[in-house]
């Protein structure tokens, strides 16, 4: 009797949570395949949250450290940082994390990225009223010389050297 009645609590939680709509649509995750040696490599996606919402965490299993990042140009200078407070996605407007803007930084890599691997990665958003909801995605890797992966970030993505 107690085995059913977990059963059935079971089932009715998972029922609900698959039911419950995705408060941000995630489309396009993809990050960059990696070279021998590298232990570091970028992931990024289009985001659109039907509220507004913020990027507050993001882990994966391939790597030691993952933080959502942004780089910019700072007069002739690329400045890279990692965003602390997270990322704004207002409601209905699509936020892309992409080369040379935001993006998901994978660090201390346990190993290497191949092309066509698929990669899960967990987001955590936070909505106003500080309510949190996990989405995990699976982001394929490109090649480096795959034109929609080559961007002027190219040559400031490898990020081996970076410390945190």
């Amino acid at each position: 009797m107690k085995q059913l009645l977990i059963a059935t609590l079971l089932a009715l939680t998972a029922s609900a949570w698959a039911q419950a709509p995705a408060n941000v649509d995630v489309k396009d995750a993809w990050l960059r395949a990696t070279v021998a040696q590298q232990k570091s490599t970028g992931a990024f996606m289009q985001l659109t949250a039907k509220a507004d919402t913020r990027l507050v965490e993001v882990k994966s299993p391939i790597a030691g450290v993952v933080e959502l990042h942004e780089m910019a140009m700072d007069k002739d200078v690329m400045k890279m940082r990692a965003v602390k407070a997270g990322l704004a996605l207002p409601a209905g407007k699509q936020v892309e994390l992409k080369p040379g803007g935001y993006h998901v930084m994978m660090m201390d890599l346990k190993g290497p990225v191949k092309a066509g691997d698929v990669v899960p990665v967990t987001l955590v958003f936070e909505g106003k009223d500080g309510q949190r909801e996990t989405l995990v995605v699976n982001a394929t890797a490109r090649p480096l010389g795959n034109a929609a992966a080559a961007a002027p970030a190219a040559a400031g993505d490898d990020h081996s050297q970076h410390k945190h």
